[in-house]
């Protein structure tokens, strides 16, 4: 990406009024990001005041903080229009056109199981969503959240400890850490993971966020899990949410004297599958994790977003017929390698080997370690 587009980027994403429903439609009328805002400049008379203010008079300071934002270790603007942008977040109305992300933007490829539940959730909740992250991570399933206090930062460090990545969708910009207490956690969860935002860095918390972050975990993921949440619980937004896409939601029974049970028990009678073994959950997702990894390789293998699956006239795809695969196999050997390494050994994108590596971790092919490390299952 060039400077210009960098800038056209961020002058659109920090634009009032716009967001990614309506900038990924300017993308596709103007061809790129330039064109949209030339466009928007040519017909200022049809935006609102402060979309036209700001076109006219761009916030230079936050502007460069969002580059300087961006040189640092790590750092990645993730667009829609990567190779590498979640599909599973096409599926969302008004999904964000960008996300800002601190650690392996790769992890956004793999398949994902949201974990929320109450802010203040009792002793044995909190130890439940703990003892669900960290099952639930080793069996294949990355954790996703949203950083908060409680059932989210159990579920994150639960999954850490167990030596697996987690990614936190976050309501403030990429550089703000909320609640404060969670800086610690921040840092594991961007050293061995990956934090991300749809809001520019500088931006603080803002109660309108939340539903919005809550919208981008039901997408990433196939399911979620609700562990202890209150009637009101915006932990039922994102349920809700995901229930809409057709992803599948898990709740966890509770006492009927417990206040923060009521909403587990309200989603269950709607027709939330009743959990109380992470092994339930991993027998559902199982085969809509297969079906995102053949998903991911089809469309990296075409280039990008926007592509149809290709269409095979001798039945279903089989990694081990495929030329990639076996290349990718070859130079794997049998001693664990990180991801870079297997670029350099085989030329394929970091975003390609991502997915045919999940596929093959999905079929017991190889096991993926700590480190950004896979290795190749002995049989």
């Amino acid at each position: 990406m060039t400077d210009s587009d960098l800038r056209h980027w961020l002058l659109l994403i920090r634009t009032p009024g716009l967001g990614g429903r309506r900038l990924r439609e300017g993308l596709a009328l103007r061809g790129g990001p330039a064109g949209v805002v030339d466009w928007m400049r040519r017909h200022a008379e049809t935006l609102a005041a402060d979309t036209r203010a700001w076109l006219d008079a761009p916030d230079e300071t936050a502007l460069a903080r969002d580059e300087a934002w961006l040189q640092g270790a790590d750092h990645r603007l993730l667009l829609c229009t990567d190779e590498d942008f979640p599909p599973q977040l096409e599926a969302l109305s008004d999904a964000p056109a960008a996300l800002f992300v601190k650690g392996d933007a790769s992890l956004l490829l793999r398949p994902q199981i949201g974990i929320v539940g109450a802010r203040r959730a009792q002793a044995p909740g909190l130890a439940t969503a703990r003892r669900f992250a960290s099952e639930l991570a080793t069996g294949g399933l990355l954790v996703t959240s949203g950083l908060t206090d409680g059932v989210d930062g159990v579920a994150h460090s639960g999954a850490l400890d167990a030596g697996e990545p987690t990614i936190a969708v976050i309501g403030t910009g990429p550089d703000i850490v909320y609640p404060s207490k969670h800086h610690a956690l921040a840092r594991r969860i961007a050293d061995q993971g990956a934090i991300v935002s749809e809001f520019a860095p500088g931006t603080p918390s803002r109660a309108a966020h939340f539903p919005m972050r809550n919208r981008i975990i039901a997408g990433l993921s196939l399911g979620v899990l609700v562990v202890e949440a209150g009637l009101r619980s915006g932990s039922l937004i994102t349920a809700h949410q995901a229930g809409g896409l057709g992803r599948e939601v898990f709740a966890v029974p509770g006492s009927v004297n417990n206040p923060l049970a009521e909403g587990c028990h309200a989603l269950i009678a709607e027709g939330a599958r009743l959990v109380q073994r992470s092994d339930e959950i991993l027998a559902a997702l199982g085969p809509a994790a297969l079906e995102l990894g053949a998903e991911l390789q089809a469309r990296l293998a075409l280039g990008g977003p926007g592509h149809a699956a290709p269409k095979r006239q001798k039945g279903p795809f089989d990694w081990r017929e495929d030329e990639e695969y076996r290349r990718l196999l070859d130079a794997m050997g049998y001693d664990p390698v990180l991801l870079d390494a297997l670029v350099g050994g085989t030329a394929l994108s970091p975003g390609a080997l991502s997915s045919m590596l999940l596929m093959l971790e999905l079929e017991g092919e190889v096991a993926s370690l700590p480190g950004n490390r896979y290795q190749r299952v002995v049989r």
